[in-house]
């Protein structure tokens, strides 16, 4: 019976660190943007300057 009492009390330690890790992520704003960051990718980038090659 004694590990049914371990792993009881260790999956509910594993809950409260996983909820209080949401937790200071939702308040840190990690989550407001959710959108931006997906569409970025598809942005083309800018041109590259153009080089000059030296004359010998």
């Amino acid at each position: 019976m004694s590990p049914l009492y371990l792993m009881t009390g260790l999956a509910m330690g594993i809950f409260a660190v996983a909820l209080v890790g949401l937790a200071w992520l939702i308040r840190s704003g990690q989550f407001d943007d959710l959108d931006t960051p997906a569409l970025r990718a598809l942005n083309d980038d800018e041109p590259a300057a153009p080089t000059q090659e030296r004359q010998p």
